[in-house]
């Protein structure tokens, strides 16, 4: 075959035109009803999530038989510390969960997946994760992101029976879409997939590969030029690992997590087949928004099993360790954190199974709620890990090597810190996640007076969206004025005998989220256009959402195992702390929607970035090496060793 032409060199785009490629792919339209998406809207439709929706029997039993097996595999076959010690998952382990099936977890029954829900599948990812949070990030890589969930959603059956029986049971799969100079805005994605016959030819290099390492199974973003008879744009291809040109030249290190495979590919004139495209060409982006729409649930799931041993290390300790005469847990200071810290466990895991089941049912567009459970849970589990380490002291900061060493229990808190901490910046970071939700929250303003802030519109545009805006603005703003959350007798379904008073919470969040609304429209009424740059105040719009749907989770789970008889009572007594926490920062969050220091940090940041500041840094030296800041990912053949390395 012809050699294919030279792979353009990274686009130069504008912050306009990196918008506008998002804005593509974003999903545009609203085919189902949303929680999250009417509670920014100053709707709170507990009839969406109330009663609890339930798994059906036959799911709930195949669910349980496979934790039963995973519990047990965890307990005898993995230890935690050798593989904090060799910064590595040993290959017996891996081997071991792949004949176990967890691989297959989300994958259909008939091609050799164990096919459990999106409830069961989290509940494994949160037990595996207790035992290594690298194997539950191993595992949700090639299942959440990696090659079946794109295939499950988006690839041709002759993709679906050569790949996923591989991805069942032997083959381990990674996503590929960062680079070393293309973060969340992928607009400027560099890597080309040149078309050449029957193939696409792939040049460049990507970067914090999850799985690369040992990966078997590739999804690559890479930009198709366009040319005649291609569309071209961001297209998904699966690729084989193995393939000619691959070459993994680092496997990166990080503060936690060590034993994550993550490397750094490049790609030299790599020979894909057409026919392992994803999607159209063009399509690669959207595939990867849609994908992750219920792939960031896996980190959520990690988070609530974070919890969960936090607070049974948290009961443990403070019950044993006596100051001053007593126990260190009934001493306030103390308290409050393990209080905080047991409420916030529940309400995450109501959160988590919440938006699960609604995405096992499919009557929901939960794109919000699983956002929402990402930015939520990664947040609220590193602040839940560092109080654990505050309440062990000097211990917390200890390694668990080195309390072994000198004969006490070896307690692993500081290294929970430093896993957890790569969720806030994992399949998302907070800031893009605040801006992320913040889009989808604004999307019905912007669908009816969205020309009126688009500086390329016409009068006549602007004018035609103004009288629909006028439309929509009369029948809902009055709806913002008064509703169920003023009447003290709503919600009285979750006021039982004998019980904490939740209705009272949900009459909260449903004022709370009327005056939301009304603060979001406020801001599109004062600074239109400017809108999107307000990040400050987006992200506050946001963390209100969350605590308001985390409020509205926490009561509903309360009810429902009050009506199972299952802990009801005690459900109640941790949702009601919950609310009654979550109530602070949400007043706080309000606060700060309007008086803050945005302008003024503006300010500094400028002086800053403008060397105004210099001399405060005297006085330090710099320990750190030579070398640029980011590394040089020239398209070219590799100059590095491939460590590339395959389990079988």
């Amino acid at each position: 075959m012809s050699a294919p032409t030279t792979p353009p060199s990274r686009p130069t785009v504008t912050e306009r035109e990196a918008r506008q490629v998002a804005e593509a792919a974003r999903e545009q339209d609203w085919r189902k009803p949303s929680f999250a998406k009417e509670l920014f809207l100053g709707r709170l439709r507990l009839d969406l999530i109330h009663p609890h929706p339930l798994p059906a029997d036959e799911d709930v039993q195949r669910g349980e038989e496979f934790l039963a097996k995973l519990r047990d595999f965890c307990e005898t076959k993995i230890d935690g510390s050798v593989i904090e010690r060799d910064a590595r998952i040993p290959d017996e382990v891996i081997t071991g969960l792949k004949e176990l099936g967890a691989f297959g977890m989300k994958i259909d029954t008939k091609y050799g997946g164990l096919g459990l829900t999106q409830v069961y599948y989290n509940k494994a990812l949160a037990l595996v994760g207790s035992a290594n949070p690298s194997i539950g990030a191993l595992l949700s890589a090639h299942q959440s992101i990696g090659v079946p969930q794109p295939l499950k959603m988006f690839g041709t059956q002759e993709q679906k029976d050569t790949f996923l029986p591989r991805c069942a049971r032997t083959d381990i799969s990674a996503f590929l879409l960062t680079e070393p100079d293309v973060g969340s805005d992928p607009a400027r994605l560099a890597t080309a997939a040149v078309p050449d016959g029957d193939d696409y030819v792939l040049d460049g290099v990507k970067l914090w590969t999850t799985n690369g390492v040992v990966a078997d199974l590739l999804v690559v973003m890479a930009r198709v030029p366009k040319s005649e008879g291609h569309k071209g744009g961001i297209t998904a291809f699966v690729v084989e690992a193995a393939s000619e040109g691959i070459t993994v030249e680092n496997r990166n290190a990080f503060m936690g997590l060590r034993g994550l495979e993550n490397g750094v590919t490049r790609f030299h004139r790599v020979r894909v087949p057409a026919a392992h495209r994803i999607g159209p060409e063009g399509a690669g982006l959207k595939i990867a928004l849609t994908t992750l729409n219920t792939g960031r649930l896996s980190l959520p799931a990690m988070c609530v099993g974070a919890g969960k041993w936090c607070l049974k290390i948290a009961r443990e300790w403070s019950a044993a360790r006596e100051q001053w005469g007593k126990p260190v847990a009934l001493h306030e200071a103390v308290g409050s954190k393990i209080s905080f810290i047991a409420a916030t466990t529940f309400a995450l895991e109501a959160v988590l199974d919440l938006s699960s089941q609604m995405a096992d049912e499919d009557r929901n567009d939960i794109r919000i709620e699983a956002a929402l459970a990402k930015l939520y849970g990664s947040e609220m589990a590193c602040l839940m890990a560092d109080e654990l380490v505050q309440i062990r002291g000097g211990r917390g900061f200890e390694t668990a090597a080195s309390l072994a060493a000198r004969g006490e229990r070896a307690v692993p808190a500081e290294q929970i810190l430093r896993d957890l901490r790569i969720n806030r910046i994992f399949e998302g970071s907070t800031e893009i996640m605040h801006l992320l939700i913040a889009r989808e929250a604004v999307d019905a303003h912007l669908s009816v007076a969205g020309d009126l802030i688009d500086p390329d519109k016409s009068l006549s545009d602007k004018a035609k969206a103004g009288a629909q805006a006028g439309v929509f603005y009369a029948k809902w703003l009055p709806k913002l004025v008064a509703g169920s959350g003023q009447l003290p007798r709503s919600y009285g379904d979750f006021h039982p005998s004998g019980h904490p008073d939740l209705s009272g919470h949900l009459r909260y969040v449903e004022r709370s989220a009327r005056k939301l609304a009304r603060s979001t429209f406020y801001a599109m009424s004062r600074w239109q256009g400017r809108m999107e740059t307000k990040q400050g105040f987006l992200g506050r719009v946001v963390d209100i959402g969350a605590e308001l749907f985390a409020m509205s989770a926490a009561c509903v789970r309360a009810e429902h195992l009050r009506a199972e008889g299952d802990h009801g009572r005690e459900a109640y007594q941790l949702a009601d702390a919950f609310c009654r926490q979550a109530r602070l920062r949400v007043e706080e969050l309000f606060g700060r929607l309007w008086s803050n220091t945005d302008d003024v940090d503006r300010k500094v940041v400028k002086g800053v970035l403008g060397g105004a500041y210099e001399w405060l840094e005297q006085g330090v030296v710099d320990p750190s090496g030579d070398g640029p800041w980011i590394a040089d990912a020239t398209p070219g053949p590799s100059q590095r060793q491939n460590v590339h390395r395959p389990i079988r």
